[in-house]
């Protein structure tokens, strides 16, 4: 409880904190948000890492150029597409034995309801993942499981990553610094975590209603 109210405080200040880790790391602030980014994506073990938030969050320092837009779009851009890649090779070794229980750090309904949304979309949810926290690290885990081809899986990951980087990046350039947004980051970023959750929301309605 005590780490997760730690990774809950760390996201909704994350435009303070990237703040201070350019002051005091300069340039190594791009491999920090490299490592997030990858971490996040790439290990299914660590599905709780703010992704979006973190976007958005660079977007904006990006517009006071605190950062550098290219570089710091190209590297997330090439972070996601890795990390995606590394967690569909290790489903893919892992094989279906990861559903038979729950693990210590993989639970078994994560990984239930990746395949679902994974079974429902097919190939577009490795895009469509990309905007929903959690299981945005579990899909292409469950693809690799499933042993999708690698080049159209390998598609749908650039797809993603592309768009998923360059909206929330370029969202957080364009808007992240507006007096109203700057002063009420947090409810932005909960407002960014809620339209993420939008899909699977959708999804649960329709399944009830019909």
């Amino acid at each position: 409880m005590e780490q997760l109210k730690q990774i809950l405080h760390f996201f909704l200040h994350l435009d303070e904190k990237l703040i201070e880790y350019i002051a005091l790391y300069g340039n190594w602030t791009y491999a920090i948000i490299f490592a997030i980014v990858f971490v996040e994506t790439g290990l299914v073990i660590m599905p709780l890492l703010p992704g979006d938030s973190l976007l958005f969050a660079v977007g904006s320092l990006c517009a006071i150029d605190s950062l550098n837009l290219m570089l710091s779009m190209v590297l997330l851009f090439i972070a996601a597409v890795l990390g995606d890649t590394l967690n569909y090779s290790i489903g893919r070794s892992m094989g279906p034995v990861v559903f038979e229980k729950d693990y210590r750090f993989i639970k078994k309904k994560y990984l239930i309801q990746a395949q679902e949304f994974y079974e429902k979309h097919g190939g577009k949810a490795i895009i469509i993942a990309r905007f929903v926290p959690i299981v945005r690290t579990f899909a292409p885990f469950v693809a690799g499981i499933g042993k999708m081809n690698y080049q159209r899986f390998l598609l749908f990951n650039i797809l993603g990553a592309f768009v998923w980087v360059v909206g929330l990046t370029m969202l957080g350039f364009l808007f992240g610094n507006i007096p109203i947004v700057k002063n009420n980051f947090e409810l932005v970023i909960f407002g960014i975590i809620g339209l993420s959750l939008l899909p699977i929301v959708f999804a649960f309605l329709k399944e009830k209603l019909s």
